[in-house]
């Protein structure tokens, strides 16, 4: 009973005290000072968190519902962003401070015309080391790519079409060089709705003009392109791979797309060819496979089943997986498909073994995440795969463990592509915030990050390849970007 008549000292008590100190003219508490809020945070802290810090200073407190702004130095209430005409909300405040980052590296980009690569790392060092015996020739080449990687500049290459409004409209989907980078096919979103296909001709692609020619064709698809690539039916990269997803009542099916239906694609080598349908619904990803046990087949990627189809004789083998199948390369030297799944799991079909028994996965890695690209390495004995948690990893598939990652990648649930490059030891990768990242090969470091000319958006995530000869055997070093409409060329200087 003398207890109750005290004056109370527990939390609540300590709260109405404190609340009372920094209740003043500010009405619905849409601003706090930093010292204010610090105590607030004291008496709330079983609360759960929902607020956003973007500075990442200990120093400063995460309060529910609130947003603390660095520049400011004070906190503000995160509304929702349905019944206000102006709402402050997280989503809102990240893309605000992604912008700014961006036009902050575009500026940086545009002023240091000599990045640097790695701390201390210049020209006549290298070359020294070189002359006095201390770098190798493999060694040597690698870091004279990543110097004049580093080097490279942003031009936009100019686009010559027969159809020059339709440029103007038509926005780039995805973008994919042959295997001598003299051509590269395209897939762009048409205004009114569906897709286009085109090839756009490298072999103009010289500097100081930067001038291509678009090739085009009147064939349009309402559909998704899941996947594609080159496929040597006729010859080297005679054809087109391409996995359709099925629309309403319209199936999925995967097409042979002779390069030949567009005009003056490959002069002297192509001839009038067929487009080739074939009905294989709900199809993830494609993959044409270069080894000669299997001559003319490709391998299709399914929920739950990979399909491997003859061109020519049409005979299917099918092979039963425990999850979607959504990337797939062969190997050239051994008969191997590799694959990787929804689930995380990467395996490799034997084509040698029957489809029906337990004896044909030969090689089994796991990710924690959904694998979205699968690369393999010339040797055939590593394997490069990335994931929907962003992670890049190079595995070992003598021992199938993990020897290298990559850091930096971001990705949360988009299908996005590697590409590998042994030859300069460069590794590419678009992530899903836009920027174009290149890693060294040779030990995992970031060299580059290359903003995107245009703000970050989910529709705009940029799609490039790389290539050490741009337009042929005599073209220069250089990587392709292509978003919205536009083409840009980063070419070594």
């Amino acid at each position: 009973m003398k207890r109750s008549g005290r004056p109370s000292r527990g939390r609540y008590g300590r709260r109405n005290h404190q609340q009372n100190s920094w209740s003043g003219p500010c009405s619905s508490g849409e601003r706090y000072t930093t010292e204010a809020a610090q105590s607030l945070g004291q008496g709330d802290e079983e609360s759960p968190s929902t607020s956003s810090s973007s500075t990442g200073d200990p120093s400063v407190p995460d309060l529910p519902g609130f947003y603390y702004d660095p520049e400011k130095k004070r906190y503000f209430r995160l509304l929702p962003g349905h019944n206000n005409c102006n709402p402050l909300t997280k989503e809102s405040i990240r893309h605000k401070e992604m912008e700014s980052k961006r036009l902050q590296l575009l500026e940086e980009e545009d002023k240091q015309r000599k990045k640097i690569a790695r701390v201390g790392f210049n020209a006549s060092s290298f070359l020294r080391k070189s002359q006095l015996g201390f770098l190798n020739t493999t060694s040597y080449c690698r870091l004279a790519h990543e110097l004049r990687m580093s080097c490279m500049e942003r031009k936009k290459v100019q686009i010559q079409s027969s159809d020059p409004s339709a440029l103007a409209s038509d926005r780039f989907n995805l973008i994919l060089a042959d295997t001598n980078s003299e051509r590269l096919f395209t897939v762009n979103d048409v205004k009114i709705g569906g897709s286009k296909y085109g090839i756009i001709n490298l072999r103009g692609l010289k500097t100081p003009t930067l001038e291509v020619h678009m090739h085009e064709n009147l064939y349009f698809t309402n559909r998704k392109v899941n996947s594609m690539c080159w496929a040597s039916l006729n010859h080297s990269d005679s054809h087109i791979l391409l996995c359709l997803l099925g629309l309403a009542e319209t199936p999925g099916c995967v097409t042979l797309l002779p390069a030949s239906l567009f005009v003056s694609s490959h002069p002297g080598t192509d001839r009038p060819g067929m487009l080739c349908s074939f009905r294989i619904p709900g199809a993830w990803s494609c993959a044409w496979c270069v080894n000669f046990q299997a001559n003319n087949c490709f391998s299709t990627g399914l929920s739950r089943r990979v399909l491997l189809t003859d061109v020519v004789t049409g005979h299917r083998q099918s092979y039963g997986t425990n999850s979607d199948v959504l990337t797939q390369q062969f190997a050239v030297v051994t008969p191997l498909l590799f694959n990787g799944c929804r689930s995380g799991e990467i395996f490799a079909i034997d084509l040698r073994s029957p489809t029906q028994g337990k004896g044909w996965k030969a090689t089994r890695l796991f990710h924690d995440s959904a694998v979205t690209s699968v690369k393999l390495l010339q040797k055939e004995q590593c394997l490069m795969a990335s994931d929907m948690a962003g992670k890049i990893k190079l595995w070992d598939l003598r021992t199938t463990k993990c020897i290298k990652e990559y850091e930096g990648h971001v990705n949360e649930y988009a299908y996005l592509p590697l590409h590998v490059h042994e030859e300069e030891g460069l590794l590419v990768a678009v992530g899903q915030d836009c920027y174009t990242r290149i890693w060294s090969l040779h030990d995992a470091q970031l060299l580059r990050t290359i903003p995107s000319p245009y703000p970050t958006s989910k529709a705009d995530i940029p799609s490039v390849a790389f290539s050490s000869r741009l337009g042929g055997s005599r073209g220069a070093p250089g990587l392709l970007m292509a978003v919205r409409q536009d083409l840009y060329c980063f070419s070594y200087s």
